[in-house]
């Protein structure tokens, strides 16, 4: 089995001074922590803020988690050190997703590339055997460098009157460059995994992938307060079968992974810092096998705030937040096993996302039913907060 990296320097952002958020399991309250990081120390800030939500919600959250007096619960090395470990010490606290009661959805098809690949899938039925005869000939038909055409946009109308001329227009296409963006629940509140997690694979899916993306954080205002990392684990074949079967693709157990942990906008890191940001993804095999892609959020086709509005708005509403996958340029083309398949996970795959302004997410692939049950949801959140006399504060 290979060994996860559990070390503070891959975890952090490379600058000193983030306004970091994250959500500790503590086992001798029997429930989860709101926590900010103080140099090498997690700080316990749930008597002011019982929820990451909570905190959201204020005007200022860098600044309110920064003036938040707190409990000193550990040495981030031991709790990194911990989160991974099967059984788990049950004395030891341990790392969860960054977000609670929020809303977790996603944008689909923001880049011209991972575009491309999604009508592939499409045509393909979910057959990976199919998928590079039929790759060739959409280039072929709609070019390959996409990165300029705004949706929506009258060149990108045309392009589409074309396209359905040709008898190659796509559903994908449609949410790709035209007007309304695809925004869909990827998982429920509560539901995802955090850093040194298992991520879950449904052991029927014969070809998938990682989807590495930056997150943002949402008020219940539209107002975007902060950005983390995300893999928003994919079925190719399955979603490829039919879009109808997005919810069996995309919502699964462990299949949304969410952290290490919430960098809040502040002075030195602002929604103009995620425009330009780049994430790597490292993908390695128990089988030597080793992957390596970028997607760079400056080719993004939709803006993120126009995202951001597209998903909170007079006729979508979330009291609670929600946080917001982006969406990625990657799509794996690289054969693994015989050629022209392409990509797809095997057990125990470790993968890793990292930008240098929100650290690195790391995670360990499983099948869905062997990755720990979600169990603990919000009337358990509710409980907890209540027994620990945090509620109404």
């Amino acid at each position: 089995m290979l060994d996860l990296d559990t070390s503070p320097a891959s975890a952090l952002p490379s600058d000193a001074d983030a306004a970091l958020v994250g959500r500790l399991f503590r086992p001798e309250v029997n429930g989860p922590s709101v926590v900010k990081i103080a140099g090498d120390r997690l700080i316990d800030v749930s008597a002011t803020f019982p929820t990451v939500r909570d905190l959201c919600e204020t005007p200022d959250p860098a600044a309110a988690l920064k003036a938040a007096p707190g409990e000193d619960v550990g040495s981030l090395a031991e709790v990194l050190a911990a989160t991974p470990a099967r059984p788990r010490d049950a004395g030891k606290p341990y790392l969860l997703s960054p977000v609670d009661l929020q809303a977790i959805k996603a944008a689909g098809v923001t880049f011209a590339a991972s575009m491309l690949e999604r009508v592939i899938e499409e045509r393909a039925r979910g057959n990976a055997d199919a998928a590079a005869a039929i790759r060739t000939h959409i280039r072929e038909l709609v070019g390959e460098d996409l990165r300029r055409l705004r949706p929506g946009s009258p060149e990108a109308m045309a392009l589409k009157d074309t396209l359905v001329r040709e008898g190659a227009w796509s559903q994908y296409l449609e949410v790709g460059i035209g007007p309304d963006a695809e925004i869909f629940t990827k998982a429920q509140p509560m539901s995802s995994v955090g850093t040194l997690a298992d991520i879950g694979v449904h052991p029927k899916s014969t070809w998938n992938n990682p989807e590495p993306e930056v997150v943002l954080v949402v008020s219940s205002t539209g107002s975007i307060v902060g950005a983390t990392l995300g893999n928003d684990v994919n079925l190719r074949d399955v979603e490829g079968r039919s879009a109808l079967l997005l919810g069996k693709a995309k919502d699964n157990n462990a299949s949304a992974a969410i952290g290490p942990f919430l960098r809040l906008f502040d002075g030195a890191f602002t929604l103009d810092t995620v425009r330009r940001m780049d994430l790597t993804l490292d993908v390695l095999g128990e089988d030597g096998f080793h992957l390596q892609g970028r997607s760079s959020l400056s080719e993004i086709s939709r803006d993120p705030a126009d995202l951001v509005a597209q998903t909170l708005n007079a006729h979508h509403r979330y009291p609670d937040g929600f946080v917001l996958y982006l969406g990625t340029m990657f799509a794996p083309v690289d054969d693994r096993d015989a050629p022209g398949r392409g990509f797809t996970h095997k057990h125990g795959d470790i993968v890793r996302i990292a930008a240098p302004a929100l650290g690195t997410l790391v995670n360990r692939v499983v099948a869905t039913d062997e990755a720990e049950p979600w169990t603990f949801g919000v009337a358990a959140l509710m409980r907890n907060l209540a027994d620990r006399r945090l509620l109404g504060t």
